[in-house]
């Protein structure tokens, strides 16, 4: 037999009755199982408070009345799909080149004077102008375009979430859009005679006959947390199309109507010059991240008060016990067990009460909002499992940051301050707008975790209540293990010096 054996044997027992002991200590005050139940009280509360007052109306050509369900692409994502198309019927193979040789807009800005519109001259920069084809005209279905935008330069997009960027330019430029089959490629020039490919897309299923044009869109510009109207106006030149002889179509594809039934809500148009084509357009063609309904992680919006009583509880389970003289009671060379025993405690604890409150505030919340005939962003079961778990995994490493700090600092009011101005302080300034940074640099970055809509390269969007954050979902978290990581490993240091 190994010598060695009965040693490894001994320290995994060690750990093991140093993980009953703190179990047992962690029940056996009622203060902390109640301040754990009172997390998920709270948590869970608000969400549902939330989602039982939440009422979403819309104006439509009908009148005022509940908000259709949002418009979904092929991905199965909340899309916009709203944009002024000149275009023909395309049979088979074929492309179409054009110049766009100019392109302005106007923006609504915020009123200087009271009950007085203030429209500027000025294109956002995400208004599009370019070469579209797409199977059908019905909003939703698969399209390719290659485009020149108002700040972004080049870009060729597919089916609303994909974008490839083209080069960088914000000037007038040839564009070139073929069909082979299902492939759609889009180019780009600078004089209309050597072409560079900005990208190839495989529209799966694409029928025989798909419609080819030419179109303008613009998204809303963004201001006071709100998007505002813009239109862009592009000018065409140098039209060629191959494949396709017939007269030019004209469609507001997805334009609304007003009140009355027969106006249309910010209608776009095509003025014909010459040889020329200048296409006004507002909307967009993208993800509908703002406007494809109320949000999963809107449920969780209690979810930093609800870690107060966590990161209180587990500043006390180290604190109270080293009142008490438990702390450090065990065998001097090996004083890190102990904390040890007590991050996976408190941990585990924390855990299991996070996945209690997101596994019932989320999928009752959603199911409140739908009840109230509130249009939802669809959400997936990857990214549904990814909220919920996730917000149980924030909740852990905010609970074994807290004990950390409570090892180092030794002093419980502190420690709890502290961890609170780590944790859940940074959260309300940045969501309330006064320093998004802090999201990025402060435990507080775990919160994105619970992100339920993704952001996009190609859609700008305002980081705020509505929940975006700087950081990718599991990159915020990251960071919330590493600062947990970290103050652990230098009290267990401490400990051992």
């Amino acid at each position: 037999m190994n010598s060695f054996t009965p040693h490894r044997s001994s320290r995994r027992a060690g750990f093991s009755a140093s993980l009953r002991t703190e179990w047992a200590t962690f029940v056996s005050v009622r203060g902390w199982v109640l301040a754990m139940a009172a997390s998920v009280l709270v948590t869970v509360s608000l969400g549902l408070l939330i989602a039982g007052g939440a009422r979403s109306t819309c104006v439509t050509g009908k009148g005022e009345g509940p908000c259709p369900a949002p418009l979904v692409g092929p991905d199965g994502t909340a899309v916009k799909d709203k944009y002024y198309f000149v275009h023909q019927p395309l049979t088979g193979n074929g492309s179409l080149t054009a110049r766009v040789s100019d392109m302005t807009g106007q923006i609504r800005l915020p009123d200087t004077v009271p009950g007085v519109r203030n429209v500027k001259e000025g294109v956002v920069p995400w208004a599009k102008a370019g070469l579209l084809v797409r199977q059908s005209l019905r909003q939703g279905t698969p399209y390719a375009a290659v485009m020149l935008t108002g700040a972004h330069g080049v870009r060729m997009q597919h089916n609303y979430i994909h974008d490839v960027p083209g080069g960088p330019h914000n000037g007038p430029q040839w564009l070139r859009l073929t069909r082979s089959g299902d492939t759609i490629t889009g180019y780009e020039s600078d004089d209309g005679k050597a072409w560079t490919e900005v990208g190839t897309v495989e529209l799966t299923g694409l029928p025989e006959t798909v419609e080819i044009g030419l179109f303008a869109t613009s998204p809303g510009a963004l201001w006071d947390m709100a998007q505002a109207f813009a239109q862009a106006t592009a000018t065409f030149d140098h039209i060629t199309l191959q494949g396709a002889n017939g007269s030019w179509r004209r469609d507001d594809v997805g334009v609304v109507m007003e009140s009355d039934g027969k106006t249309p809500h910010h209608p776009g148009g095509v003025v014909e010059s010459g040889d020329k084509l200048i296409v006004t357009g507002g909307g967009d063609i993208g993800p509908a991240t703002m406007e494809g309904g109320l949000r999963a992680d809107l449920m969780l919006i209690g979810g930093a008060l609800g870690l107060i009583p966590v990161l209180v509880v587990a500043v006390t389970f180290v604190t109270a016990q080293g009142r008490r003289g438990l702390i450090g009671t065990g065998p001097p060379a090996r004083p890190g067990r102990l904390l040890a025993a007590k991050a996976a405690v408190m941990g585990s604890v924390a855990f299991v009460a996070g996945l209690v409150t997101s596994g019932v505030v989320v999928p009752a919340g959603l199911a409140l909002l739908r009840a109230n005939q509130n249009p939802i962003q669809p959400l997936t079961l990857g990214t549904g499992l990814r909220v919920i778990v996730g917000y149980a995994a924030l909740t852990a490493a905010a609970a074994v940051l807290a004990l950390g700090l409570a090892a180092l600092i030794k002093r419980a009011v502190i420690a709890s301050g502290l961890a609170i101005a780590l944790v859940v302080v940074p959260y309300f300034l940045a969501t309330a707008g006064l320093a998004p940074w802090l999201l990025v640099i402060t435990p507080a970055a775990g919160f994105a975790i619970t992100q339920s809509v993704p952001t996009f390269a190609h859609v700008d969007v305002q980081q705020s209540l509505g929940g975006y954050y700087p950081l990718p979902p599991w990159a915020g978290l990251a960071v919330t293990c590493g600062y947990a990581a970290i103050t652990l490993a230098a009290a267990s240091a401490r400990r051992t010096a």
